[in-house]
C-alpha cells in the first residue's frame, strides 16, 4: 500500500511531502504481521519464564554450596572458585551437547545455560572476593583473580572437548 499524504492522496515513490521525514527502508527487513508479533511475544515470555526458573534453581544451588562450605574471613574463596570453574565446564559441555550432539528443544539453552548455570556461577561475588583479598593480601587477591580466569576458561574448553569426545554428532545446526 503506498504512503499517503496528509490530504489522503497517495504518494508515489521518490515524491516528497513538505515537512515529512523519509526513513530509509531496508528491503531485507521483513515487516511482521500482528499474528507474528503475538507469537513472538509468547515465545519471548516462555524464554523469560524458563530463564527465571532456571536462574532461581542455579542461585539456590550456589547458596546451598556457600552455606555448606563457607569461606573464612580473609581466606581464599574456594567455594566460589569451584562454583565458577564447575559452571564454566558445564556450560562448555552443554553448548556442544545441544548444538552438535542432539537437537534440543529451543528452551533448553535459555533454561540450562542462561538460567541454571547463569544463576549458579557468580562472577560478581568473584569480583567482590578479589576486592576483599586485595586490601589485606594483595598477592592472594591477584592469585585468585588469575587462577579463576585461567581455570574457568580452561574448564569451558575442557567441557567442550569432553562433550565432543562423548559421542558422534547426531544433529547439526
Amino acid at each position: 500500500m503506498p504512503d499517503e499524504s496528509t490530504s489522503g492522496e497517495p504518494i508515489s515513490p521518490g515524491e516528497s511531502v513538505p515537512g515529512a521525514v523519509r526513513l530509509p527502508v531496508d528491503p531485507d527487513i521483513a515487516v511482521e504481521a500482528p499474528e507474528q508479533r503475538r507469537e513472538l511475544s509468547a515465545t519471548h515470555g516462555a524464554v523469560l519464564a524458563v530463564i527465571a526458573v532456571g536462574g532461581a534453581l542455579g542461585a539456590l544451588a550456589r547458596f546451598g554450596m556457600l552455606e555448606w562450605w563457607p569461606t573464612p574471613a580473609g581466606g581464599f574463596p574456594w567455594t566460589v572458585f569451584v562454583i565458577n570453574v564447575t559452571g564454566s565446564f558445564l556450560l562448555g559441555a552443554l553448548m556442544v551437547v545441544i548444538t552438535e550432539h542432539r537437537t534440543a528443544h529451543p528452551l533448553v539453552r535459555p533454561f540450562l545455560g542462561v538460567g541454571v548455570l547463569g544463576g549458579f556461577t557468580t562472577f560478581s561475588t568473584y569480583a567482590e572476593g578479589i576486592r576483599d583479598l586485595l586490601e589485606p593480601a594483595a598477592l592472594t587477591g591477584l592469585l585468585y583473580l588469575a587462577a579463576t580466569l585461567v581455570a574457568a576458561v580452561s574448564a569451558a574448553a575442557l567441557g567442550l572437548r569432553a562433550a565432543r569426545a562423548l559421542g558422534p554428532r547426531e544433529a547439526t545446526r
